[in-house]
């Protein structure tokens, strides 16, 4: 299961852990007046407080029909009683017969919000009786949120089916940027170890390279190699020191750069169209002739050698395409 998998079931369980016993409590309340709409809509209004970040609750009978109002807090609207709720992507699941359960996220028909809603089954004896639907707007539900750390981890994916079915047709073709490699690889180097570039993206085939600084993360700047061969290009950026927090270290740069550099040599087939290179996270990425892209920790890729790419050595191998 993926990070950010197990980041949406660790808030799911959260609101589901702290609405189960109010929604429980309510489920009761409501089976006592049940299906009486004005006797519904005053317990559903007494309750709202007590379901934490609840915008709206109201009630529906085994059928999907609303038998209460659509409660918040200001007060019930009535004219949503009797409608058919059936069609509520909630109810194509399967529905809590016993105790509660939370929806996916969806828009909500009555809020237009991206709502999460839990139901909560009301019995009456040994019989359902209908439900109780609470619901979440996102928005709540993210005020104290944090952001989750990305899965750090190689992922490849596939490319457009065109390009792959006529790939062995192709054949690099010299570059601006191919003619001056060394140059352009040297000044990246430069530029990422002392003058703040914490994340490059190289075009090796059509020969021009992007730069995100850490003075100005938002805003990205895109060279030609005319511009990125001048050696007075590093003027126009900064000294920078080499931040604490990089997860990749300022000797793995140069190592980097030549791995992109065998990679863009080492077959005439399959060759390397471009790469990038972010030290804060310590990831790179990698796109290919055959329009296959692999994702992969900066460690990892320098362990594997230029036969893992062309399938020819004897590390576990996914091949470039």
């Amino acid at each position: 299961m993926s990070s950010i998998q197990q980041a949406i079931l660790a808030k799911k369980a959260a609101l589901a852990d702290a609405v189960a016993q109010p929604m429980s409590r309510l489920a009761a309340h409501c089976a006592e007046v049940w299906p009486d709409p004005d006797a519904l809509d005053a317990t559903l209004q007494r309750a709202i407080d007590s379901v934490p970040n609840c915008h709206l609750l109201y009630a529906w009978d085994v059928n999907g029909v609303a038998v209460s109002s659509m409660v918040q807090g200001s007060g019930p609207d009535h004219q949503w009683r009797g409608r058919d709720l059936s069609a509520r992507p909630y109810l194509k699941n399967n529905l809590p017969f016993k105790g509660i359960m939370l929806s996916s996220v969806y828009q909500s028909q009555y809020s237009r919000k991206q709502c999460v809603t839990a139901l909560q089954a009301v019995r009456g004896g040994n019989r359902l009786l209908g439900f109780i639907a609470a619901d979440f707007a996102v928005n709540d539900l993210l005020q104290d949120a944090r952001l989750t750390a990305p899965e750090i981890r190689w992922q490849q994916f596939r490319g457009d089916p065109a390009v792959r079915g006529t790939v062995f047709m192709q054949c690099r073709t010299q570059s601006l940027l191919d003619e001056h490699i060394d140059e352009v690889l040297e000044l990246i180097e430069n530029l990422m170890s002392e003058h703040g570039v914490f994340h490059c993206k190289i075009h090796f085939s059509s020969g021009r390279c992007s730069f995100w600084l850490l003075d100005d993360p938002y805003n990205y700047r895109i060279h030609a190699v005319e511009e990125i061969v001048d050696p007075e290009l590093c003027l126009a950026y900064p000294l920078h020191v080499y931040p604490e927090n990089a997860k990749t270290r300022p000797e793995q740069i140069a190592q980097i750069m030549r791995q992109f550099k065998a990679l863009r040599f080492a077959d005439e087939t399959i060759y390397l169209r471009s790469s990038s290179v972010n030290i804060m996270n310590g990831m790179l990425g990698l796109t290919f002739s055959c329009d296959g892209s692999h994702y992969m920790p900066v460690d990892e890729f320098l362990a594997k050698d230029i036969g893992f790419w062309l399938g020819a050595s004897d590390q576990p191998s996914a091949s470039a395409a």
